[in-house]
């Protein structure tokens, strides 16, 4: 096979992976009953508890913007919302522990599959797909900067 055809077939099968991602987040949501948008910021949250304006800028949203899902997702009781206790003054959020238990209950088998499926590898394989991946997510979020600028210059009126 030649290199040009080595690189096709892996822009092919990482643009696959992100979609068969994409199925699986859509999936996730739909169960959950929530939009795509809520999703991430319950995977944002699931880290640990994070103040509004931190969950804003894990998912690119305006403050307002995460602020409104943010009561979406609470009054749904998937978040709770309590005082920091670091400064009083702000509110931190964090899932609830039946929100801790149904993501574990739909993303756990996904990691444990995943992990599986990385352990036929070498380390050297699994240093080589650990940088193609790092590399691309940095990739991906420089396209989205990119993106958000055209946007900024104005909407798109169709093909050009």
């Amino acid at each position: 096979m030649s290199k040009q055809l080595a690189v096709e077939r892996a822009a092919r099968a990482a643009e696959r992976f992100g979609n068969a991602a994409d199925a699986v987040d859509a999936a996730a949501a739909d169960l959950l009953g929530v939009n795509r948008t809520d999703l991430r910021i319950l995977g944002a949250v699931a880290d640990g508890a994070l103040t509004a304006g931190q969950v804003a800028a894990a998912v690119g949203l305006s403050p307002a913007a995460a602020t409104t899902a943010i009561q979406r997702l609470t009054a749904r009781e998937y978040l709770t919302r309590e005082p920091d206790p670091d400064d009083r003054r702000r509110a931190v959020v964090a899932l609830t522990p039946s929100a801790r238990r149904r993501a574990e209950e739909i993303y756990g088998p996904v990691g444990e599959a995943g992990t599986g499926e990385l352990q036929r590898y070498t380390i050297a394989e699994l240093t080589v797909i650990a940088d193609f991946l790092e590399r691309g997510r940095a990739f991906q979020l420089a396209q989205a900067e990119r993106i958000r600028g055209l946007v900024a210059n104005g909407p798109a009126d169709g093909p050009q």
